[in-house]
């Protein structure tokens, strides 16, 4: 036997038995287009027994084609953004998940990856093997995207001066991980600050992370005034999520400090 990133024990071969199952969640909002391929594909993950898809107040007909598609679906009556939709999926896993087996492993992937969805797969082992507890995809070049690095340059900037680690892809949404690494990272940051605050939270908690390659493709912003807009939103809400982080640990310091001199 030997210990996994987070104390799990393994055998040399993987995970003891009983073997631990996947849950693919999918947040998803205006996806009927996309989420039908999404969905078949992420069902063709090996271990995976459950794709959940969430309808986060959708507009379009995606809760119904994610259901016929072979989806369980939940949905929020109005858009309450990703953050909310991955804590709704991970609570509606647990409910599922049963006293006698594992906690199932939590696949967050994007609603529009259609057929490729199913390259995520190697997300899975090294969080299934014990090797890490969060493991993070690192997606090819993307045709048509139009960002020019600043709010990566922002993430990645904020994530090694906080963590000392430095990612390639610190805004991939395409994570497996534990429960008990997910918990730890709630409440998550809102807005398009949810990947960024979950890096941080967990390595500053001393959970594992690594990045994998994962050859998925998804619909990027482009350079148009919608796409600028999306980044303009993008670079905000990792600010707030950056800075929300700093003042924690500034409290957390000045906490410390105050016992020291109480001590003495």
């Amino acid at each position: 036997m030997a210990t996994s990133a987070r104390g799990r024990r393994t055998s040399g071969n993987g995970p003891v038995a009983p073997k631990q199952r996947v849950a693919v969640v999918i947040p998803a909002k205006d996806e009927s287009r996309r989420i039908a391929p999404t969905v078949r594909a992420a069902r063709a993950i090996p271990n995976v027994d459950l794709v959940l898809v969430v309808d986060d107040g959708s507009e379009d007909a995606t809760q119904h084609v994610a259901r016929e598609a072979g989806a369980v679906v939940v949905r929020h009556s109005h858009n309450r953004g990703k953050a909310s939709a991955m804590e709704t999926g991970a609570a509606v896993v647990a409910m599922r998940d049963t006293a006698d087996r594992p906690a199932r492993l939590l696949l967050f992937i994007d609603g529009d990856l259609g057929e490729s969805a199913v390259n995520a797969a190697p997300l899975v082992p090294p969080v299934l093997e014990g090797r890490a507890d969060v493991s993070i995809a690192v997606l090819p070049p993307q045709p048509g995207a139009g960002g020019r690095g600043i709010v990566v340059g922002l993430a990645r900037r904020s994530i090694q001066a906080m963590t000392g680690w430095t990612p390639t892809q610190p805004l991939s949404g395409m994570r497996c991980l534990t429960r008990e690494a997910f918990e730890a990272a709630t409440p998550l940051a809102r807005g398009w600050g949810v990947e960024t605050g979950m890096t941080i939270d967990l390595l500053t908690k001393g959970f594992v992370a690594v990045e994998v390659p994962c050859d998925l493709r998804h619909r990027p912003s482009g350079t148009d005034f919608r796409g600028q807009m999306h980044r303009a939103a993008q670079y905000r809400d990792v600010l707030m999520a950056v800075n929300a982080r700093r003042m924690r640990g500034v409290a957390r310091g000045a906490g410390r400090a105050l016992k020291v001199r109480k001590k003495s």
